[in-house]
């Protein structure tokens, strides 16, 4: 009986371990990138190589050494629960994928994708998880990838209720009285971990959210329902042009998937060198800066936002959860200078719609965006443009983007089943 406990509670220790690693990793290929972009007169003109060969680089790995690390980490996770067999599992949560999303999303972070670590550490805990299972014998394997994908969740920004939340509401969208346990558990002892080596610490820092004249409540309105609309655009247009790069791909699709990463991080590129190396990597530091009341560009939204849907449509791993807040904070700062109130509040509420509004999770939003900025006194408020950006964006797209894209992962594991079926033979 004891064998199989102590094999899960390693696991979410590691994972706990493993995301700070990562964590820590993934800052420093942003620094060094920046380092590189800015240690000369002539050197912001260096990302126009960098990027694209980066890109390339990383897609061919990805296709070669890795497949199934491509882009963000959570529809994996969620495609996976959808089989029974441990093979088809494995095929999308193996170990070997894990440390290839960590690695090529260093990658890509060290050649200045607007890419986050959130999603990959998603795919990572559910992996280790999986692991755990193998090495355990436990048979909950479904409950074991929620479990992991909410410590890494967790442990990635350092909220341990909107990994708790995010299990329910977007890997599972049910609650489960049997995998409730093992989620818990695994969220405090991926936490305890983390906390163990790093600290306790607030992702953004303290914000204050006081919503209290009449202003201040069209902004709630503005950001919720604008957000929601931007976050729908993104998530349907990002659903339709994967489904046709895969078809198009089809004939060659490791030339033409490398061709394609290239020329995404070409643009990319020549959008950063236009405005300054502001759209480059995670947007963590816009997004702090708009928090503490600094306004960004009034466009920072909209370039933010071109770069991270190149950076998705290219299919180099990577997440989309830092880079969305980011876009939001960037839409809210403009709202609140145009609408002449505090450019901190509006940049929490438009991340609160515009986060929503992608991943259509209102409750997740709005949990961790308040676990992110300790802002616990504007909740009603945080939820009000969560909830306007859902309602919005479900209006608009109908189909929630990470499960959307999970039907990509399940059809290709049913036609490598297929595939062996004819052959005879297994594939890793």
């Amino acid at each position: 009986m004891w064998k199989p406990r102590i094999v899960f509670w390693a696991g979410a220790l590691a994972i706990g371990v493993v995301s700070v690693g990562f964590a820590k990793a993934a800052d420093w290929s942003q620094h060094m990138f920046e380092g590189v972009r800015t240690s000369g007169s002539w050197a912001f003109l260096l990302p126009l190589v960098m990027t694209p060969l980066g890109f390339a680089l990383c897609a061919f790995l990805a296709a070669r050494l890795f497949p199934g690390s491509q882009g963000s980490g959570i529809p994996q996770a969620i495609a996976a629960r959808h089989f029974k067999e441990a093979e088809d599992r494995w095929r999308l949560l193996s170990i070997r994928l894990a440390v290839g999303k960590i690695l090529l999303t260093l990658l890509g972070l060290l050649s200045g994708a607007s890419i986050g670590r959130e999603g990959p550490t998603v795919q990572v805990g559910a992996a280790i998880m999986l692991l755990t299972a193998r090495i355990g014998g436990i048979a909950q394997a479904r409950g074991l990838i929620l479990a992991g994908s909410a410590a890494g969740i967790a442990a990635a920004f350092n909220t341990p209720l909107a990994g708790i939340v995010f299990a329910i509401e977007e890997m599972s969208r049910s609650y489960q009285t049997r995998a409730n346990g093992l989620v818990l558990t695994a969220v405090i002892l991926s936490g305890m971990s983390a906390m163990a080596l790093v600290g306790s610490y607030t992702y953004f820092g303290a914000t204050s959210l006081n919503v209290a004249v009449p202003r201040e409540w069209l902004v709630v309105v503005v950001c919720g329902i604008g957000g929601g609309l931007l976050g729908a655009l993104f998530s349907a247009m990002a659903l339709r042009v994967t489904r046709r790069i895969k078809r198009w791909a089809q004939p060659e699709p490791l030339r033409r998937s490398v061709l394609l990463a290239a020329g995404c991080g070409l643009a990319i590129a020549v959008i950063g060198v236009a405005t300054g190396g502001s759209t480059f990597g995670t947007g963590y530091e816009q997004a702090h800066a708009a928090l503490s009341g600094e306004a960004l560009s009034l466009s920072y939204f909209i370039e933010k936002f071109a770069v991270t849907f190149l950076s998705m449509a290219s299919g180099i791993p990577g997440g989309i959860f830092a880079p969305s807040l980011s876009i939001g904070a960037g839409f809210g700062s403009t709202v609140g200078e145009l609408l002449g109130v505090s450019i901190g509040l509006a940049a929490v509420l438009g991340m609160a719609g515009y986060f929503a509004g992608v991943v259509q999770a209102p409750m997740t939003a709005f949990v961790i965006i308040l676990e992110m900025t300790d802002s616990h006194e504007g909740v009603i408020a945080l939820m009000a443009a969560a909830m306007l950006g859902y309602i919005t964006s479900r209006l608009v797209a109908p189909e929630p983007l990470y499960h959307g894209l999970s039907r990509a992962w399940i059809a290709d594991v049913i036609r490598a089943q297929r595939a062996e079926a004819r052959t005879g033979t297994k594939t890793d």
